[in-house]
């Protein structure tokens, strides 16, 4: 099935967004306002809840306080007394700072943007946010699963990727991950996955990690998880940023349209910089040297205006009653459809522009739930979906402190709401009238029902028909497949891509302590792959499966993450310098910056050089992980604190003596093993890579004159990485 419109429809820019009025009903004139909006909706910008706006300390309730340094006490040194409301006040609210998190996706970044609609999906769903010229508020929220708010944002893990439209038909939640299909195929296995992968319970570790029994004992005899664990322990596991990072819905989606036609989908987001990943050194660092890397990477993007970017597009299938698609059944969440077979057919663009005010009030607070949807798009009896309905909206009751979550701000629709319900924890609404039930006479029988006819839409879910049957606890055969989609996955994988799936099998199961655990998810792999299961088998000192006939399947080049070219803005370029030759580093600055690329100045000290242009790291506070590529503008002889007791870098093995700053050679070396660009200049800058013992000539390395570096960098850039560095590339 095609949905109108061609790519050249496509082109919606950030300069057409159409002026976003608030709709509040008018019960709700003074509750808690929505969330600012796009700063192109002519100036206009809504009520907003209560801030900080006094210029004098009050008590919460707006009270004058003129002295928050001693409690109230009876005399110098007697007892504190309990009329001391302020006291009380700031300790009490001071003890509930913080909130339940959440148990899975609880570290995450988060931001606001916009979705502008291509305006072709009308045969496909009458939803009011796809229809031609229109824009809708969202906002983003990308997690980590395993780990907690405290762990490090580069963990081996699954990506949440969640976005909440703020559409005139109410609230849309498109609760997805950065990973086609999931470990389970039905939502009472949720609390043992979790509970599997959580860390251990007697030591409460390891933290952010799946390398452990737990989780390998449950994968291993939870054969369903087979699928997803391929793709974690591929480079999808551990993205390069989240601008660069892919969405799936997971599930399979109704869409409806007008005339009540139905089409069974599957959501796709598409980052327009492709999807890019680290190498696993580059993760385990970043780990240790800033903890903070994507959620730094997305804010510092935006603020610079280097606005990220996706695609929102869908898979389509016939709605024929069977749920299947050429064998693959689209009820089953470990199961994914190749791109090759259902073309993904975009129908708008997401652009994040706006960073959050307050990390707790926004991305902490922002509720999502699969079950919030607008009419037009319904949900179908995937068991894993149809659990994560009561479990989202359970989750937000205890985290949330009660049922009124939707009014804190960050969760407020822009549609009216008359929902009739009252009271609660955290009521904010100021209802009208005095017959909050159906049906009422006192009211004048407000509100009404919305009807069919007239214009009025049909209602939110679809009218499926359901198979008499009996009551039962099983699943369909088709859900018993539990290898086929690994292998496709992984034999589509290019050779420097399954090297590391087998070296992450390798570490993750090397961590594990019992012989048997290892040694049943070997014999897993070779379910998949003979040749995967018998490399790790050797790097573990376990006896190889024997061999097994399997089959071929059609391999989807779509799920390779080398072999193409993408745009490199907001891409970060090391320039790094000594302050004796900031000329050329100036001048380079500019032109990397022209091209749309992030360049940061690094040198041996910090300050300032010509034309008050700041220095952006330092030798001491520079790692490799945090670039790109690196540009070389030599000599960069040692400073007077390249020495490890000031800073431990200066000890790294690879120096070289009096020619190199020995943790500009660090720098250097790092950059070069994990195959990233170096561009050098003709001269001193080139001496560099053999004075720190590599070679001057090797894919990926450019030296060039100033005008040529940032063409260089951006032709190097386009594909990420010098990938034919990597030993199995040759």
């Amino acid at each position: 099935m095609g949905i109108a419109g061609t790519a050249g429809d496509r082109e919606p820019m950030a300069s057409s967004v159409e002026s976003i009025q608030p709709v509040f009903p008018r019960s709700q004139e003074n509750a808690m306002a929505n969330e600012p909006m796009h700063p192109t909706d002519q100036g206009q910008q809504p009520e907003s809840a209560p801030g900080q706006d006094s210029d004098i300390l009050t008590t919460s309730q707006g009270a004058p306080v003129s002295d928050t340094d001693h409690s109230l006490k009876t005399g110098e040194r007697g007892p504190t007394l309990l009329q001391d409301h302020h006291l009380r006040e700031k300790i009490m609210h001071f003890d509930h700072e913080r909130i339940p998190e959440r148990v899975v996706h609880a570290r995450g970044a988060g931001a606001h943007g916009f979705f502008t609609s291509y305006g072709n999906a009308e045969e496909l769903t009458r939803a009011n946010f796809l229809k031609p010229g229109r824009t809708t508020r969202v906002f983003v929220r990308f997690s980590t699963v395993v780990g907690s708010r405290g762990s490090m944002d580069t963990a081996r893990d699954t990506r949440g990727f969640a976005t909440k439209f703020y559409t005139d038909e109410g609230i849309f939640d498109l609760v997805g991950n950065n990973m086609p299909v999931f470990f389970i195929q039905d939502g009472i296995k949720f609390p043992d996955l979790v509970h599997a992968a959580k860390p251990h319970p007697d030591r409460e570790i390891p933290q952010a990690q799946s390398a452990h029994d737990t989780f390998w004992d449950f994968v291993s005899l939870h054969t369903p998880a087979q699928a997803h664990v391929m793709w974690q322990m591929s480079d999808r596991a551990i993205p390069r940023s989240y601008r660069m990072m892919e969405g799936f819905g997971v599930h399979t989606f109704r869409m409806v349209n007008a005339l009540g036609k139905s089409s069974l989908v599957k959501f796709h987001w598409k980052p327009k910089l492709g999807v890019h990943s680290l190498v696993w050194e580059e993760s385990q660092l970043a780990g240790g040297a800033d903890p903070d890397f994507h959620r730094r990477d997305l804010a510092e993007a935006i603020d610079a205006g280097a606005l990220p970017e996706w695609e929102l597009g869908v898979q389509i299938f016939e709605d024929d009653g069977t749920s299947s698609f050429e064998g693959i059944d689209l009820l089953d969440p470990t199961k994914f459809v190749p791109e090759e077979l259902a073309p993904v057919q975009p129908l708008g663009k997401m652009v994040l522009d706006r960073n959050p005010e307050n990390y707790f009030a926004q991305t902490e607070q922002v509720a999502f739930h699969p079950g919030h949807l607008v009419p037009g798009i319904d949900i179908t009896d995937d068991p894993l979906l149809q659990a994560r309905l009561f479990s989202y909206q359970d989750t937000q009751l205890t985290r949330l402190g009660g049922p009124n979550f939707a009014q804190i701000p960050v969760n407020q629709p822009q549609a009216p709401v008359n929902d009739m319900f009252r009271d609660g924890l955290h009521q904010h609404r100021v209802p009208e009238g005095i017959a909050p039930y159906k049906p009422n006479s006192l009211d004048g029988g407000c509100p009404y029902m919305a009807q069919l006819g007239s214009g009025q839409l049909p209602p939110l879910e679809f009218p499926q028909p359901i198979d008499a049957g009996r009551k039962e606890r099983s699943e369909p055969a088709s859900f018993s497949d539990h290898y086929s989609q690994a292998r496709l996955f992984y034999l589509s994988l290019s050779g420097v891509e399954r090297a590391h799936v087998q070296q992450s099998y390798t570490f993750e199961l090397g961590k594990c302590t019992d012989v048997q655990v290892r040694q049943r998810q070997v014999d897993c792999l070779a379910n998949i792959d003979t040749g995967l299961a018998a490399g790790v088998a050797r790097a573990l000192g376990l006896p190889a499966p024997a061999a097994q006939e399997l089959g071929e399947p059609e391999r989807s080049p779509a799920l390779s993450q080398i072999g193409k070219s993408w745009p490199v803005d907001g891409r970060k370029i090391g320039v790094v310098f000594d302050r004796n030759n900031h000329d050329d580093a100036l001048a380079i600055r500019s032109a990397l910056s022209e091209r749309g690329m992030a360049p940061l100045l690094v040198s041996a000290r910090g300050g300032e050089i010509a034309g008050g242009v700041a220095i952006d790291r330092t030798y001491l506070t520079a790692r490799s992980i945090e670039f790109d590529a690196l540009v070389l503008v030599g000599p960069l002889p040692p400073a007077p604190d390249a020495e490890a007791p000031l800073d431990a870098k200066a000890g790294d093995a690879g120096s070289a003596g009096d020619l190199v700053d020995p943790r500009a050679g660090l720098l250097i070396n790092e950059a070069y093993r994990h195959c990233k660009a170096i561009i050098c200049l003709p001269g001193e800058s080139s001496g560099l890579l053999r004075a720190v013992g590599l070679p001057d000539e090797a894919p990926g390395v450019s030296v060039v004159e100033v005008s040529a570096v940032a063409d260089s960098a951006a032709r190097l850039l386009s594909t990420h990485r010098a990938w034919e560095r990597f030993p199995a590339a040759r």
